[in-house]
């Protein structure tokens, strides 16, 4: 019997039965159940991620039932998953990412470019906040958290013009169809890790063997490049901070922006180099933009460096 732990929103519930599907095609016969565990970020739904805790909030409760075996494996949203793992787990796969862009959902399916001045935008994320404010100053944007279809209904109900989501989720639930545009990179460069799953569980246990095949070597060398970025900033979501890696064959290019909260300031750039030089990749991009000036965006947060 393999149990599976996940937090309880429609998307993580999808995630969850994703690898429960793959595991049972895999080994007919296998009993796998699916045990739902409630999060300090599913708990406090009106109080922003920052004030809460930060990286972590989705996941410390999980990682605890692993390590007291009430479960054996944690389906985690890879961008949720701290940097630093627990001593006593480990990263097991990381599965083929779905699509890791940021996407926009309007009234009226107004893309970004189109929205009125003075347009009230939802998120919950720093990140989003901070790169729509620096290409539209002119929007305001207002704090938005709680699950997809949450976030959907305060925008029929006319609560903001538009809201910005991960385009990843709205695929996994079917919800496709709600959305008005694509943001490309050069907009909004998304979050670490967006559109992957982080499969975790103890360390020196078989069932890393048993999910191996689970794996994706692309996914986890971008993961791993974009992981190496952030680990370099302190690995924390107390400031803006995206990144985007595309793996291809053995080498591998990435994208990593640092802004202020308003969106003022805003500093981006790229780096590319070997596939196996990952991690190292987005430390040296990390650096290089620190040097540019991002420091000070680091120095005002209260994050030493």
């Amino acid at each position: 019997m393999i149990r599976i732990g996940t937090r309880g929103s429609a998307l993580a519930l999808v995630q969850a039965g994703w690898v429960k599907l793959k595991l049972e095609e895999r080994y007919p016969g296998i009993g796998v159940g699916t045990i739902t565990i409630k999060t300090s970020g599913d708990r406090f739904l009106n109080t922003p991620i920052k004030a809460i805790g930060g990286k972590g909030i989705f996941v410390k409760e999980i990682e605890e039932a692993l390590l007291r075996k009430e479960i054996d494996l944690a389906v985690h949203s890879m961008k949720d998953l701290p940097t630093e793992i627990p001593a006593g787990l480990r990263l097991l796969a990381v599965p083929e990412r779905e699509d890791p862009r940021d996407v926009l959902v309007s009234l009226a399916n107004r893309p970004l470019k189109d929205l009125p001045q003075g347009a009230r935008i939802g998120t919950g994320s720093l990140r989003r906040q901070a790169q729509i404010l620096y290409h539209r100053p002119d929007l305001l944007v207002q704090p938005m958290r709680g699950n997809i279809d949450t976030r959907l209904k305060k925008l029929e109900r006319g609560e903001v013009e538009a809201i910005v989501m991960a385009a990843a989720g709205l695929k996994r639930i079917g919800r496709e169809n709600r959305i008005s545009e694509y943001l490309s990179p050069e907009i909004c460069l998304s979050a670490v890790a967006q559109g992957a799953l982080g499969l975790e569980g103890r360390d020196g246990e078989p069932l890393m063997d048993e999910i191996a095949f689970l794996h994706h070597l692309p996914t986890s060398l971008e993961v791993e490049a974009e992981r190496g970025f952030l680990r370099r900033l302190g690995g924390g979501c107390q400031i803006p901070v995206g990144a985007r890696a595309w793996a291809s064959e053995d080498r591998i290019r990435l994208a990593g922006v640092i802004c202020d909260v308003d969106g003022s300031k805003l500093f981006r750039g790229e780096i590319a180099g070997s596939a196996k030089d990952a991690e190292k990749l987005g430390q040296e991009l990390a650096e290089r933009l620190l040097t540019e000036g991002a420091e000070e965006v680091l120095h005002r947060a209260g994050i030493p460096q």
